[in-house]
C-alpha cells in the first residue's frame, strides 16, 4: 500500500542519513535538508527552519529530534517511531562494533587518517548547513538582531576564553523571541480595541 511504501522510504532515508552522521546533529542538518526538502519535497524550507529551532531547544540529539518530527508530520506516531529507529540504528551498530575493537581499530594507520579527513568534512557540513539556513532566514529586524548579538557574543567568548554553554544563547534567543511575540500581540490587541 501507499502508506507502507512511504513508511519504508522514510525508514530507508533515515537509515542512509544515519550511516553518514559523522560530526553529530549540526553536520547532519545539511543531509536532512537535501533529502527531505530538495529531493523528496516532504517539507518546505520555512518549516524545516522551525523544526531545527525546536529540535535545538528540546532535550536530546538534534538529528534524532528532527527525524522524529519529520516522521510524525508524515505518518503520525508510527512515522515518528520508524524515523527515529532508522536514524539511531546505524550509530548504535557502528558504536557497538567500534567499542569492541576501539584500541586495535585506531592503531590502523588508514583508519586514523580517514577520521582526520572526516573531521574536515564535518566542518564543511556544519558551515554549509548554517549558511543555507542563514540565506533562507527571513531578514526581519528581530531576526537580524538576535543573529548579530549571538555571533558577537560567541566571538567575544572565544576571544576572551569565557566558557558559556551554547544552551544559554539558545535560551536567551527563545526568551527574546517570546517577548517580541507577546509585545506584538499586545500591540495588535490595542489597535483592535481602538
Amino acid at each position: 500500500t501507499i502508506i507502507m511504501r512511504v513508511i519504508l522510504l522514510l525508514f530507508l532515508s533515515m537509515l542512509k542519513i544515519g550511516c553518514f552522521a559523522f560530526g553529530g546533529g549540526y553536520a547532519i542538518i545539511a543531509l536532512l535538508e537535501n533529502e527531505f526538502i530538495s529531493k523528496r519535497k516532504w517539507i518546505d524550507h520555512d518549516e524545516f527552519l522551525d523544526v531545527v529551532a525546536i529540535a535545538e531547544s528540546t532535550p536530546g540529539p538534534i538529528a534524532i529530534n528532527v527525524a522524529t518530527y519529520i516522521g510524525y508530520k508524515l505518518k503520525g506516531v508510527l512515522g515518528a517511531v520508524v524515523a527515529t529507529v532508522g536514524m539511531c540504528v546505524p550509530s548504535f551498530v557502528i558504536m557497538y562494533l567500534v567499542s569492541l575493537f576501539y584500541e586495535q581499530f585506531m592503531e590502523i594507520t588508514l583508519v586514523a587518517a580517514a577520521f582526520k579527513g572526516i573531521q574536515i568534512c564535518v566542518v564543511y557540513l556544519i558551515a554549509s548547513a548554517g549558511l543555507k539556513m542563514l540565506k533562507r532566514m527571513k531578514k526581519t529586524p528581530i531576526n537580524i538582531t538576535v543573529f548579530s548579538i549571538t555571533c558577537v557574543g560567541m566571538i567575544l567568548c572565544t576571544l576572551f576564553d569565557i566558557h558559556i554553554s551554547s544552551v544559554w544563547f539558545i535560551f536567551a534567543a527563545g526568551v527574546f523571541g517570546l517577548s517580541t511575540f507577546f509585545v506584538k500581540k499586545r500591540k495588535a490587541k490595542g489597535e483592535d480595541n481602538k
